[in-house]
């Protein structure tokens, strides 16, 4: 009886391997790409990459800007030819590949644009459910959609036809957050293979199972999440420099024995020699991690302590409100997110707060001292016909002035990554990644006490947002962030302002996830379902109401006494933490008394446990008393 091996072909008759089909052989991949090399402008910029993509699997591509990334899954498209290598795809698959910006010219409508990329058999309807599931009609004139929907579109394309491999080059780019969660949902149920480049964090966490590391033109494979990227690669990268750190020392000490060794056999002399040329050809060959961006913004003089403040604000375009009766008061060092689906006014509500925008009703009065900068998502500021050196000095000279400090151009290029030689390289010819970080580097040099961040995470590399963040969360001045990324909104974010629709605005305390658990619902799209999981609230703050019993509103007696003592508490414990820290900062402590340092330190532990708790607890209780006391 004939056997069945683990590709699904029978023992001895295997159109793929010609021969006998070993049992334990895992399934032949669907696509793969063998040995793949590609240079642009005499520069490599993928030698021997290699990419195999099996039924069902969920592969992310990582890699800095300019790895690659992009030329290699077009080349897994069958769209750029590679200088060298192979590509094979099996029988009958079907591969659909959306680009990072999608072309409609041609099309009249979206729904034209997507049944385009139906093949026979597939179903029509489809594409008007995807295209609806989306936000959009199907009959807009495709000339005038936005770039999110494009985007919406391009996806809905790729979709319809339920393809065996999906290749998807940053899918979340102009997509709000309900779309992005709305995506998520759906791939997540997809029967397609995925292969995904992306820099949102939480989107490739979710889906992703295996990774493919581009880094200097070869390709890892790890068969983990993303969530396991970042330690793997630190690993790999550690590791790399101890070989590169021995292989070094061995050279010196094969010099050292040609020079200073006694003379042995003239055959052995030779051979010692010829491996010396071989360890100095393998030092020379070995290219470390290309580095990391260097960023510091300028700070500007402190402004003051209230640095906007919102008084029932209102703003109408054509009859529609965009923001209605919106208060709010933004403290120094305030790193405020404002979050909504496409076309909700976040914008608006930006230009309204930094005074760009006078309010039909309301006032906005702004703190003084204030020296703003802003970083626009479209990237106005950038003349295409400008060089890199020009737009960061303003074609003045070499110089470019970072707050005070003068610095030569090429050395301020390349804390962000570019190479001297790309100075005279005009802006239309850089990539989206670099002109991000072109955009960075010219707003950080100017003195600010305010940030005012359109979409400053698109097309950023992970290193990169990883660096934004923490400059972010360490500059001391105030500010404000329009971003659809999650894990970047929670990590920079002390409060977020979001949409509830007709012109309304909510603040919440923390980032996006805190926004979620306080609000109890995800931010809604046009006709797109709310789909993140939203955390459930504390059983002890909120209890669930039992069926036909309405919810309870008003606190108990334990709560109402918890609110009045909770801020003296807090308040002692500050007190406390102070005098621990006062004492351990005594130098000589832990050599007089050791058991008196052990003993403190356990104390300030357990003390900024406390804290913690504490602190949680009010704010949990204010929120739930506001919800109460609101009309």
């Amino acid at each position: 009886m004939t056997r069945a091996s683990a590709c699904g072909c029978l023992r001895g008759a295997c159109p793929l391997c010609n021969l006998d089909c070993h049992p334990l052989m895992p399934p032949a991949p669907l696509l793969l790409l063998q040995n793949i090399r590609l240079t642009f402008g005499g520069a490599p910029v993928l030698q021997g990459a290699t990419l195999s993509v099996g039924a069902g699997e969920r592969l992310a591509l990582i890699g800095r800007n300019g790895s690659g990334k992009s030329s290699l899954l077009k080349i897994a498209a069958g769209l750029l030819e590679a200088d060298g290598g192979s590509r094979f795809v099996q029988p009958g698959t079907t591969v659909r590949y959306l680009p990072q910006e999608p072309e409609l010219s041609g099309y009249a409508t979206p729904l034209d644009y997507v049944e385009g990329g139906l093949a026979p058999g597939d179903d029509p309807y489809r594409a008007r459910l995807l295209l609806e599931k989306l936000g959009l009609r199907g009959d807009e004139d495709a000339r005038t959609l936005s770039g999110g929907e494009a985007r919406r579109a391009a996806l809905a394309r790729v979709l319809a036809p339920s393809p065996d491999i999906l290749l998807l080059d940053e899918p979340t780019n102009h997509l709000d957050l309900p779309a992005i969660a709305w995506l998520e949902a759906e791939l997540a149920d997809s029967r397609s293979a995925l292969v995904l480049i992306s820099h949102d964090r939480r989107f490739l966490e979710s889906l992703s199972r295996a990774m493919v590391w581009l880094d200097r033109g070869a390709a890892r494979r790890l068969e983990r999440g993303f969530a396991e990227f970042e330690a793997w690669r630190d690993e790999v990268l550690a590791q790399e420099e101890a070989d590169a750190h021995k292989l070094g020392r061995k050279i010196v000490r094969e010099e050292s024995w040609l020079r200073y060794g006694v003379t042995a056999r003239r055959k052995r002399n030779v051979r010692r020699l010829g491996e010396l040329h071989a360890l100095r050809q393998q030092r020379r060959a070995w290219v470390g991690a290309p580095g990391r961006v260097k960023m510091a913004a300028a700070e500007g003089e402190t402004s003051g302590v209230l640095v906007i403040a919102a008084e029932r604000v209102s703003k109408s375009w054509s009859g529609a409100a965009i923001v209605s009766d919106f208060s709010t008061r933004i403290l120094r060092g305030d790193r405020v997110g404002i979050i909504g689906p496409n076309g909700a006014g976040k914008t608006t509500l930006l230009r309204l707060l930094t005074g760009a925008l006078p309010p039909d009703a309301g006032r906005v009065t702004l703190g003084t001292g204030l020296v703003t900068v802003t970083l626009d998502q479209r990237r106005a500021v950038l003349d295409p016909a400008a060089t890199l050196a020009e737009t960061l000095t303003g074609g003045r000279g070499d110089t470019v002035f970072v707050g005070d400090e003068a610095r030569h151009v090429h050395g301020y290029m390349k804390d962000f990554l570019f190479a001297p030689e790309q100075a005279r390289t005009p802006v239309s010819a850089l990539s989206g990644g670099e002109r991000g970080r072109l955009v960075l580097a010219r707003a950080l040099a100017t003195p600010a006490n305010l940030l005012v961040l359109d979409e400053p995470t698109n097309d950023l590399d992970l290193e990169t947002l990883d660096l934004l963040q923490e400059l972010l969360a360490e500059h001391p001045g105030t500010v404000l962030l329009v971003s659809h990324d999650r894990d970047f909104l929670d990590r920079v974010s002390t409060s977020v302002i979001v949409s509830e629709g007709d012109g309304r605005w909510q603040e919440y305390a923390g980032g996006y996830t805190d926004m979620l658990a306080q609000r109890g619902r995800a931010i809604e799209g046009r006709n797109l379902p709310s789909v993140d999981p939203v955390p459930q609230p504390v059983e002890a703050i909120v209890a669930a109401p039992t069926p036909g019993q309405s919810p309870r509103r008003r606190l108990s007696f334990k709560q109402q006494q918890a609110l009045r003592t909770l801020p003296d508490r807090i308040e002692a414990l500050h007190a406390t933490l102070a005098a621990l820290h006062k004492a351990l900062s005594d130098p000589a402590l832990y050599a007089r008394d050791r058991t008196e340092f052990a003993r403190r330190s356990a104390e300030l532990a357990a003390a900024e446990s406390d804290l913690r708790v504490a602190e949680e607890e009010w704010l949990a209780l204010e929120i739930l008393r506001e919800e109460i006391e609101r009309p």
